[in-house]
């Protein structure tokens, strides 16, 4: 299976020049004639950013509401307490409560994508911070998801508002849609997050800030953008 496997990488990276930089149409039809898997391959963008994350002030963190979604249906998990459960409940989150998500989330349960929490059970959601900061799921205020609002928050999350964050190389990933999205929700999506990151450049960063772009699909071969001329029309 591995081999066979093998044989159809090799087939479909060949239709990807790795000397040249695409425009992101290009890229995306290039994209979608590479996306061959029997299932509906999600597709990510990966950035090199030009800046250390170690410093605060350029560790680049945000949040955007993708145009036409991810094509993945979120699980959203709201911790809180008192009449904010039901509002939760209503708006669709997917697991409501406090105390009994705290004792599974530590006893390693991972079944939802996006946590919510209101300020008040913060010092609850805190002791969690091992667990779920490395996995970049700890709720913040900066990403809209620590918020006495928890059903617009749920309903922006379910809509496609995604978070993001650099890692500690300065590389950067996101998931911008499915394979079976049209080029132009693709494009659509992938734009919509370009121009947020693009406005998010630290002052204190020196030099070229985003360094390349990569585009795949799940089983894909990475297609790079020509970066450049996306911050020039961007």
């Amino acid at each position: 299976m591995a081999a066979k496997q093998s044989k159809r990488y090799k087939e479909i990276r060949k239709k990807v020049d790795r000397e040249k930089s695409y425009s992101i149409e290009e890229g995306v039809d290039l994209l979608l004639k590479t996306a061959s898997a029997k299932f509906d391959e999600s597709i990510e963008i990966s950035m090199r950013l030009g800046v250390d994350p170690r410093h605060s002030d350029q560790n680049i963190r945000g949040v955007v509401k993708l145009p036409h979604g991810t094509g993945k249906e979120k699980k959203v998990l709201v911790l809180t307490k008192g009449s904010k459960e039901q509002e939760a409940k209503d708006s669709g989150a997917d697991y409501v409560g406090l105390e009994e998500y705290v004792k599974k989330i530590n006893e390693g349960w991972t079944g939802f994508d996006t946590i919510v929490a209101t300020p008040d059970v913060m010092s609850e959601v805190g002791k969690l911070g091992k667990i779920l900061g490395p996995r970049g799921l700890m709720p913040s205020p900066k990403g809209g998801t620590v918020t006495m609002d928890v059903a617009q928050a749920v309903q922006d999350i379910k809509a496609g508002k995604i978070e993001f964050r650099v890692e500690k190389a300065g590389i950067l990933h996101a998931g911008v849609g499915k394979v079976s999205f049209s080029k132009e929700k693709i494009t659509e999506n992938l734009e919509s997050l370009l121009g947020v990151v693009l406005k998010l450049k630290p002052s204190s960063a020196k030099g070229q800030y985003i360094k390349n772009i990569i585009i795949s699909s799940t089983m894909g071969p990475g297609i790079k953008l020509d970066h450049q001329e996306i911050i020039k029309n961007l």
